[in-house]
């Protein structure tokens, strides 16, 4: 394959203009074309015969011994006979890079079946034995196939088909090759091309199937039959207008496709399809059908594999194809292909993209996933032509900005931030490996409920999610509250794990807080009781004051304005929505407070009363319901109260109770209005109490911070 610079010297622009399609990508088949086409081009050449072949299919033969057995027949005389000159009837040599396009290989991709070309690809280390029994096939079978024959006698040098198929029949000639070719590779296996060498003229010289027209013919016939007949179908071709190049012209109805769309088994693009009539259906001309195919190695390239799905995320440039555009895209095709890896094709485009001018506003990329559920049926979705490098980017930027920045998740005082960060959690540290894990899905693996991939299941909302968020799509938050409690609930009864899973916790806020940025949008819901959560919280960066600036003597608590800030800035949360058009605002805040005051007595009783089982325990999220949660409640102020008198009995002063800034509030959302009416789904429920919990766990004085200002005030003394 030509490489970039090659590309770009072998086709100026003038003669690339040619060869482009004349209408710009407007769906996946034209996508799969242009990519089919530049692949042809770059192996092949140009030609009417360039498409049917398949140069690299051999490629790891190239250069190796006996790599390339060649059955070479004299029919310029008479009757036809193989060669008697110095090189004998048949001869073992390498396969090399020149001869590429001289033997004119055409694979068929089937375990049994012979190649469309007359040159044959053997299996790995096949005996001498078989690979005689291959070389007379060239004579005996390629050579009578009913197509090829067909096409023989149409053509005007099928003449040469026809002596060679007459050779066939000689059982002296067929020994002949048979010895030659375990004899020259002296009982060795091998793995190798067979092909011929045909001599039409009497001084002319052997001519390799390349250069024979009636050889190029028939190859190109043999793979136009396989197109109209799979799926058992007898003949579904007819004419139809190409749907690729908008032209009249005989098209077929089941040709292969790089990903294995429009198969007969595939309901989702051949609802009730009738297989004769599936040209009608999908009509698409033979030439652009084999183009189609050769899109294959570019595909792959541009495909990974997620949660037991494969991921395709295709790129080409949004509007008119010019050669400018036409020779970037082959470059990122390129690198594609060789970099492969654990690199994604959106880290591979990210990479590219920083060096293209116009890349925010031209690059764009097809983006399907599609489900294997056997060898001939498959399911597609999420498909969509306008998917954009920027929402995978912007949400990795933007959700490592958020943990950077966000007061929620940082803090310059004495006193913790309202939620915990942890360089070994992916989701709440800054790390380079962002965008890989939003490309990879990985990002929502973190979050999601667990699943079996081994069982991959079409609607696995981690995919659905994962392919929303490549295509610029916005996830359900219906759907993100219900997989975040599912896996929290998981995480409390895992045996492995001790304690609440905070951390847990604290990544799905923080992704979902990503989702919610402005710019990017990718929440959405059609519940009004949710629209809150999908707005975009209004943190500052690193507001808190100092403890020297909360004026404690006048009652104020140094995690009061934590509190009251986060709660603020937090739309889901806030009181300022609480009037909004069905909104529960008020209702998740309640649940929120409830969690943060178990989360705060939870932590009091496991690090001053030395208790293995604390509040965090005996209230775990599969436990909350609306039924429960007054009662819920009610203890925890409850025991609050308990632990309060007994520090006021060991000389400690309390301007009110322990965690006076929660049980205030609560008492405001849960304890005076009846919780048995309110409406809050369980789900979001849930999900703000194990928030409240984590936030009361982490609700303390940050003691890093003070023995670091301790630290230094003691440097400032001594240099005093």
């Amino acid at each position: 394959m030509l490489s970039p610079s090659e590309f770009r010297d072998r086709y100026p622009e003038d003669e690339l203009v040619d060869e482009l399609p004349d209408s710009p990508v407007g769906s996946l088949r034209d996508l799969q074309y242009l990519y089919g086409k530049l692949y042809t081009l770059a192996t092949t050449g140009g030609g009417e015969y360039a498409p049917y072949l398949t140069p690299d299919a051999a490629r790891d033969l190239v250069d190796t011994d006996d790599s390339l057995i060649v059955v070479r027949v004299d029919i310029s005389g008479d009757e036809p006979q193989l060669a008697d000159d110095a090189r004998g009837p048949v001869l073992v040599t390498r396969y090399t890079e020149d001869l590429i396009q001289q033997v004119g290989h055409s694979k068929y991709p089937a375990a049994r079946g012979i190649d469309h070309s007359i040159t044959h690809q053997a299996g790995r280390n096949s005996d001498p034995e078989k690979l005689a029994r291959y070389a007379k096939e060239r004579l005996t079978k390629w050579a009578t196939d009913d197509v090829v024959a067909t096409a023989a006698s149409e053509h005007p040098d099928g003449w040469v088909i026809d002596r060679l198929a007459e050779l066939g029949t000689r059982d002296a000639a067929l020994e002949a090759i048979e010895e030659a070719v375990v004899r020259a590779l002296g009982g060795e296996s091998a793995t190798a091309l067979l092909t011929v060498q045909v001599k039409t003229e009497r001084d002319g010289d052997y001519r390799w199937p390349g250069d024979i027209a009636a050889f190029n013919e028939a190859m190109r016939q043999h793979k136009l039959s396989k197109l109209v007949t799979k799926n058992k179908a007898d003949d579904s071709s007819g004419d139809a207008t190409d749907i690729v190049t908008g032209r009249p012209s005989r098209t077929v109805g089941t040709a292969e496709d790089p990903q294995n769309y429009f198969l007969g088994k595939q309901l989702e693009k051949f609802p009730g399809l009738d297989i004769e009539n599936a040209w009608r259906a999908h009509p698409i001309s033979e030439d652009a059908a084999v183009t189609v195919m050769n899109a294959e190695a570019f595909v792959e390239a541009c495909a990974y594999r997620t949660f037991g799905a494969k991921v395709y995320y295709l790129p080409y440039f949004f509007g008119r194809l010019t050669p400018e555009r036409v020779y970037r895209l082959y470059e990122m095709l390129c690198s594609a292909v060789e970099d492969g890896g654990d690199v994604t094709p959106i880290e591979q485009a990210y990479m590219k993209e920083r060096e293209l001018d116009d890349a925010d506003t031209r690059l764009r990329f097809y983006v399907s996933a599609v489900m294997p559920h056997q060898m001939s049926r498959y399911d597609v979705f999420g498909e969509t032509l306008n998917g954009r490098l920027h929402y995978p980017k912007e949400l990795a930027f933007t959700h490592n900005r958020f943990v950077r920045d966000a007061s929620a998740f940082n803090s310059d005082t004495d006193w913790t931030a309202p939620l915990p960060k942890n360089d070994k959690w992916g989701l709440l540290s800054v790390n380079d490996e962002q965008l890989h894990a939003v490309s990879t899905g990985w990002y929502f693996y973190q979050t999601f409920a667990e699943r079996d991939d081994a069982e991959a299941d079409a609607d696995d909302p981690r995919i659905e999610a994962l392919v929303s968020v490549l295509s610029g799509d916005a996830i359900a938050v219906d759907v993100l509250l219900e997989e975040y409690v599912a896996r929290i609930i998981d995480g409390e009864s895992d045996d492995d794990f001790e304690g609440f899973p905070s951390f847990l916790v604290a990544s799905q806020f923080a992704q979902l807080c990503a989702l919610a940025d402005g710019e990017l949008e990718l929440l959405k819901t059609n519940d009004p009781a949710k629209s809150q959560i999908t707005r975009e919280p209004t943190y500052g960066r690193l507001t808190m004051p100092t403890l020297d600036e909360i004026l404690i003597a006048d009652g104020g608590h140094p995690a009061e304005q934590k509190l009251e800030s986060f709660i603020t800035d937090t739309p889901a949360l806030s009181p300022a929505h609480d009037d909004d058009e069905d909104s529960v605002t008020s209702e998740r805040r309640g649940a929120f407070l409830l969690g943060a005051l178990v989360g705060d007595i939870g932590s009091y009783q496991e690090y001053s009363e030395d208790r293995s089982t604390t509040l965090v325990d005996q209230y775990p999220v599969k436990s909350i319901t609306r039924a429960r949660i007054k009662k819920v409640t009610q203890e925890t102020v409850a025991k609050t109260l308990t632990y309060t008198r007994q520090e006021k009995k060991k000389g400690k002063s309390y301007p009110g109770t322990k965690a006076e800034h929660i049980v205030e509030r609560l008492r405001e959302t849960v304890l005076d209005p009846d919780p048995d009416d309110w409406e809050i789904d369980t789900d979001d429920l849930r999900f703000y109490y194990a928030l409240g919990v984590t936030y009361g766990m982490n609700d303390h004085p940050d003691w890093n911070q003070q023995n670091s200002d301790a630290s230094d005030k003691r440097t400032t003394d001594e240099e005093h």
